[in-house]
């Protein structure tokens, strides 16, 4: 899903080492063209390990149809990379999403409603992604908690900050829709602009490999 955001971000500046030299190649993706440095280099939660953190929303139908691709592949992720998810929020609407996300893993059911919830907005179309409101009811039935501890999980204050965190991320990452990859903290690929989702992934193993060359290289050091 294209979103118009214009987010003043410059760009960033980077040494992409192994990554041009292997770009020099004919079928190998390229920097620039199936894959992007972030808007600003974003931390990572184990600088031992690759991050992949997908950036996206429940209300989003490229997202959707991305999730069968994307878990298959993650299943697959070599020990030294490890995969997060981050919802996107470049703007008010997609907070209750955002919210939801949030909500769901404090109450720990997030793993057990992710795909049920994507479900009921793009399969069953029961579900309004912009109408928290139904959302909380659906988490409480869904979950078969009080619904007063789905709210408060709601409006929680460490929802609230991750949902600033969430924001912050999307605009350092220079994402420009969803569902994008950002790899390691340093580069940025998204259906969109690789071809597709498998597209995606394929560019995606590609900048796990080099980032996997340049860490090994720095230690070396």
């Amino acid at each position: 899903m294209k979103i118009s955001i214009k987010n003043g971000l410059a760009v960033l500046l980077m040494s992409f080492s192994s990554l041009t030299m292997s770009a020099a190649f004919a079928d190998a993706p390229k920097i620039g063209t199936d894959f992007e440095a972030v808007a600003q280099p974003i931390s990572t939660e184990t600088p031992a390990k690759i991050e992949v953190m997908e950036i996206f929303w429940y209300g989003c139908p490229h997202c959707y149809h991305m999730e069968a691709p994307l878990s298959a592949w993650v299943k697959k992720l070599p020990a030294d990379v490890y995969f997060k998810r981050m919802p996107g929020l470049p703007n008010a609407s997609w907070a209750p999403m955002a919210k939801a996300f949030y909500a769901m893993e404090t109450l720990g059911v997030g793993e057990k409603l992710h795909t049920k919830l994507f479900d009921a907005i793009h399969k069953t179309k029961s579900l309004n992604p912009t109408d928290e409101a139904a959302t909380i009811a659906w988490v409480t039935a869904q979950s078969g908690l009080d619904k007063l501890k789905v709210e408060q999980a709601f409006k929680s204050f460490s929802t609230s900050t991750n949902l600033n965190r969430a924001a912050q991320i999307f605009r350092a990452s220079g994402a420009t829709g969803v569902p994008s990859l950002v790899i390691d903290g340093k580069y940025i690929t998204s259906a969109t602009q690789a071809g597709g989702n498998e597209q995606a992934l394929k560019v995606a193993d590609y900048i796990i490999g080099n980032v996997r060359t340049d860490k090994a290289a720095a230690v070396k050091k």
